[in-house]
This record gives C-alpha cells, structure tokens and sequence, in this order.
C-alpha cells in the first residue's frame, strides 16, 4: 500500500515517525508546506484553500490512502478533501479522541487540549470530547510552540519560558491531547512539566492505532520506502526527517 501524509510543515514527521515505524506500508510520501507554516494563525477558507492544493500535488503518485497530520487541516479541511477524492482520507483528530477515551478510566478526568489557535477555535476537540462524555475539558492555544519545533527547539530556557507562560494557571491534567503534530517532539519537556502521572496522547501512536482498526492493517517485514517533499526548502526538511526518524 502506497499512503500520502500530509502536514503544515515539519511537524508531520511526527505522525510519519509512528507510521514508518509500524510496518504497515509499501510506500509513504510525505508533504509538508514548508513555505506557508504554520496553519494556525490562518482563516478557514484559506486553510481549506491549502489543503485542496496538497490534494492535488498527491493525485500523481496515485496513493491508495491520505493521512492528514496537520490538526487544524484536519478540523477544518477533512470533510472538503474527502468530498474531492476517490480514496480514503484520514485525520488526526478522530484517532486522538479515541487515543484519549482508552487512555482514561474516567469520564471525570480533566483533559487538556494544547494546540494552534486555529484548532482551538474550530472546537472539534472540545466537541467530540464533550460528545464522548467526558465533563473536565479545557483547550488551551499554544501557538509559540510551532515555530519553537520549527527551530529544533525541544527543551531548555526558552522552551520553559513558554510552558510556565502557558500553564502557570492550569490545573494538572490526567491527559494532555498534544493536538498538534509539532508538539511530540516536545514529550519530554511536557511530562517533566506536568508529571509522570500525566498522560501524552500522541496524534502519530494514535492514528497508527485508528488505521489498525480501521483499515485492518498488515504488519510487513520490510520497511516503507520515504519519499519526502516541501514547498519550501525541502533539502531542509529531508535533513530534519533523518535525525528525528534515525534514517
């Protein structure tokens, strides 16, 4: 099976990470629009606007499946890129509610959602969560964490500088939804913050076990074959993607 994995920017290479690593695919092409990060801060029709231009870029390499790693495409683009193709298309933020409703015993415990303002303000998580029967919900935007990612920027002075800025007031959580794809590759930094008992619900652990579900998966023996792409700098990207996936 040959997928397409699409993302804002760098921060995809998380949910890649999880994907490459479970040994379900053939083949994986990853894009990330390296040249408009991040998606965050931008409107809905432009957001939808981008999304339909990385649907196009997948049609020539006729994947069989498209992950959207990015959660603010997915809150507002998914249901449009589904509408416009023939294959399967999946979204982070299904998989992470689903991720959360295994991880807690209760529907009383507080959760906090940590994403862009954009994923924030479409209220999917906040929706879903709610819909789930959970009662303790709390969102929080946490924007200056992207371009941090962005910068390699994945513990130190700067990085607590912005946790104490965002948390100071908050309440620990019993799970923290990491709802956007930059944010795995701060976990560590996070569970130091908050505290082992904390739990991290990752987009990437998540859909990798959404499609196992889903799609009832095959483990491989051999690895996907990578194919990266950018919109900007992808050399750049390429060199990013072989130190956090060990390529």
């Amino acid at each position: 099976m040959k997928i397409g994995v699409f993302d804002s920017g760098v921060g995809g290479l998380s949910v890649l990470k999880s994907l490459y690593e479970a040994n379900f695919f053939d083949e994986i092409i990853y894009y990330g629009d390296t040249a408009r990060v991040p998606y965050g801060v931008k409107d809905k029709d432009t957001i939808i606007k981008f999304c339909l231009e990385a649907l196009d870029f997948f049609k020539k390499f006729q994947i069989d499946m498209l992950i959207i790693a990015c959660n603010t495409a997915s809150a507002y683009a998914l249901d449009i890129l589904r509408q416009n193709a023939n294959i399967p298309i999946y979204g982070v933020i299904d998989a992470g509610v689903e991720a959360t409703k295994k991880a807690l015993k209760s529907k009383d415990e507080k959760i906090l959602v940590i994403a862009t303002k954009a994923t924030i303000q479409s209220q999917e998580y906040q929706k879903r969560l709610s819909e789930q029967g959970f009662t303790q919900i709390k969102a929080l935007a946490t924007g200056l964490f992207v371009p941090m990612v962005e910068e390699g920027i994945f513990e130190g002075e700067f990085l607590q500088s912005a946790m104490k800025y965002y948390f100071e007031k908050v309440q620990t959580p019993d799970a923290l939804i990491l709802a956007c794809t930059h944010f795995p590759f701060l976990m560590k930094s996070l569970s130091d913050y908050f505290g082992q008992n904390t739990k991290l619900i990752h987009s990437g652990d998540a859909i990798v076990d959404f499609l196992k579900e889903k799609e009832k998966l095959i483990y491989k023996k051999d690895k996907a074959l990578l194919h990266f792409y950018a919109s900007s700098d992808v050399q750049s990207l390429k060199n990013t993607a072989k130190i956090w996936l060990n390529l």
